[in-house]
């Protein structure tokens, strides 16, 4: 059986992912920081992304991780916390230590849009009408990480799926995404539900595809295909 350690599992994502890994018969590690605040997931462990230790001592014997935390749930939140711009620096770091040495092969990292590029090129988060200006050092935060996940040498597989600005929590299941690269998607397709960026996420935990890179996820307004691109997905 397939095993995997979501930390973040208290996150819409990571919920998202521990309900497909769940749905395909994925033994699931729901790894948070504070279990008390999660009375709905009964074996929710603590744990702390940025402490190599505590991942190493969590995802020991597992197959995969997946890295699904930020800081704060929405722009409110987060201005209430503050936030630490090195945050996903020290977690990239953190999980490529802690992951290697316990020989944990594969990580799964959800994005942010905002370091997705336009079709002239720009970042995203460079351009105040698509990211307001408060929301700035959040994704700044979130593309350091990226950049350190870029210039590591390690032995870890690791991948960032990055997902669009219209990511729905309430939009049901359909089992098909698209996978594109740097650049943002057209609109039409510039959405996806929760449920199916937990779909592709799973598909590179039990059938990796892409490898030691980053990948934009949106939905698949073809609508005619269980899988990314236009292919069929994976078996499952």
């Amino acid at each position: 059986m397939t095993s995997i350690a979501i930390f973040g599992a208290g996150g819409r994502a990571g919920r998202a992912t521990a309900a497909e890994a769940h749905r395909r018969g994925v033994h699931v590690t729901s790894v948070v920081r504070d279990p008390r605040r999660h009375p709905d997931i009964p074996a929710a462990v603590r744990g702390d992304v940025t402490d190599p230790q505590s991942i190493s001592a969590l995802a020991q014997g597992h197959d995969a991780v997946v890295h699904a935390v930020s800081p704060a749930s929405d722009p409110a939140a987060l201005a209430a916390v503050g936030l630490d711009p090195e945050f996903y620096v020290r977690a990239a770091d953190a999980l490529l230590a802690g992951l290697a040495q316990v020989g944990v092969p594969r990580l799964v990292v959800i994005g942010l849009f905002a370091n997705l590029r336009s079709p002239d090129g720009r970042l995203l988060l460079d351009d105040p009408t698509v990211l307001p200006v408060e929301l700035r050092p959040f994704a700044l935060a979130h593309t350091a990480g990226l950049d350190r996940l870029r210039a590591a040498a390690t032995p870890v597989d690791w991948l960032v799926l990055t997902p669009p600005a219209g990511l729905r929590p309430d939009a049901p299941r359909t089992g098909r995404y698209q996978l594109g690269g740097e650049h943002a998607p057209d609109p039409a397709v510039a959405q996806l539900s929760y449920a199916d960026l937990a779909v592709a996420t799973i598909d590179e935990v039990e059938f990796p595809r892409h490898h030691r890179t980053r990948v934009s996820v949106f939905a698949d307004a073809r609508q005619r295909t269980d899988g990314a691109n236009g292919h069929p997905s994976p078996p499952r």
